[in-house]
């Protein structure tokens, strides 16, 4: 499993998690569209967008692969504006290659685009994870 160096290992001040410490002996967690209903809490919001900024500022436009980025977490923005960057697609892979849609990701969550800086994550280094 890939380790995404540089990648924030969570939401500033939170537990929303967006990266994992080591893979699952029984296979990566498959990722899902999750549906997003208009109801959702504010800080579950903000985890969304303060991930794909993560990704935005990690990525930008290329292809990725997903590593350890946390499955649950991918699969509130799969199917939108994170996409799968092969084809075939396995959702159970951490070799599995994804994409964001700039498109989509920038009509979803402006704010990331407009302002790349928004997001303070600190000095956490979670490069010595094992």
């Amino acid at each position: 499993m890939l380790k995404h160096r540089g990648f924030p290992g969570r939401l500033p001040s939170t537990d929303f998690q967006f990266t994992i410490r080591r893979a699952n002996k029984k296979g990566a967690t498959k990722i899902i569209r999750r549906e997003r209903f208009k109801d959702r809490a504010a800080g579950d919001r903000r985890a969304d967008e303060g991930f794909l900024a993560a990704l935005w500022t990690h990525f930008g436009e290329e292809p990725f692969e997903r590593g350890n980025l946390d499955a649950g977490r991918l699969s509130w923005l799969f199917g939108r504006e994170v996409v799968a960057a092969e084809d075939p697609f396995d959702p159970e892979s951490y070799d599995a290659l994804l994409k964001i849609d700039r498109r989509r990701a920038e009509a979803s969550f402006p704010e990331v685009f407009a302002d790349p800086d928004a997001f303070d994550w600190g000095q956490e280094d979670e490069d010595d994870w094992d």
